[in-house]
């Protein structure tokens, strides 16, 4: 099997009702189903061409995971303030894009406990659950709170950030899965001690701004055959060919038995796969 040339994208998922992990590589508007090709020979060839995903213009680097440097500067999406919500600057009228931050950060926001490599506190819209934890290669999940805009969510994230991670640590995520944990009975010792923090910002939002959960803990198992022992990362931007036996997927990541790539990392990069 051969694919045409195209721009990847970040791997697109599905979560069964059996809480299996489905994926597909998206290349150009081809979706290459990749679930059923571990066990086999698997080749991704670069084809040093990079497109923006927003313009389409050609770039020589990609900013931001997938943008030219001009798109990088004024799009709303690739600013700080997406990585830092608590940095909203929309109420000082600064926003890059209104419109865009109307539709996407004035909606409703959850903060979840994960287990990646370890216990986590996270943020997503509502919209991209179970998304967000598929990407970052959680195991397990529990959404704790729901708020109504995205900068009440990254408050709630800081509150929490004060007493356990809000990173992943990738390597340790890729060599295993980290030991079962009950996040339920995690969020319940850990609420209390923001109590007072969470007043102030019901206080300052309106009462309604954060509203405890009580959902199941949503479990993930991702495909994977074999998890490597050693992190060795390919680069396109070092050598245009990554060929292997595909071992496993998880998060962003293909597992081969030559290393290991982040797709997401490469996302507008012209390439073709090939199935052997």
């Amino acid at each position: 099997m051969q694919t045409e040339v195209g721009a990847l994208r970040k791997m697109t998922a599905q979560l069964d009702e059996q809480g299996h992990v489905h994926y597909q590589l998206p290349i150009g508007e081809q979706l290459l189903p990749l679930n059923e090709l571990i066990g086999k020979q698997l080749t991704l060839i670069y084809h040093e061409h990079i497109s923006c995903s927003h313009c389409g213009r050609k770039t020589k680097k990609s900013f931001s995971q997938g943008y030219c440097y001009p798109c990088m500067q004024k799009l709303a999406q690739c600013d700080m303030c997406i990585m830092k919500p608590e940095t909203c600057h929309f109420e000082q009228g600064t926003c890059r894009e209104p419109e865009w931050g109307e539709a996407n950060c004035f909606i409703p926001h959850y903060v979840y406990l994960a287990n990646t490599s370890g216990l986590k506190v996270g943020i997503t819209r509502h919209t991209q659950i179970p998304t967000r934890w598929i990407d970052q290669g959680a195991t397990q999940a529990l959404p704790v709170f729901k708020v109504n805009t995205r900068l009440q969510s990254g408050l709630v994230e800081i509150a929490l950030a004060e007493f356990i991670a809000d990173k992943t640590n990738w390597r340790t995520m890729l060599k295993g899965n980290a030991e079962p944990m009950d996040l339920i009975a995690k969020s319940q010792e850990i609420i209390p001690l923001i109590s007072e923090k969470l007043n102030d910002i019901r206080l300052k939002f309106g009462e309604d701004s954060v509203e405890q959960l009580s959902n199941d803990m949503v479990e993930l198992n991702f495909p994977v055959e074999e998890f490597p022992t050693k992190i060795v990362s390919h680069n396109f931007d070092k050598n245009p060919e990554v060929s292997g036996i595909l071992q496993g997927i998880k998060g962003q990541y293909l597992f081969f038995d030559t290393g290991v790539i982040n797709i997401r990392k490469f996302s507008s990069y012209h390439i073709h796969a090939l199935v052997n």
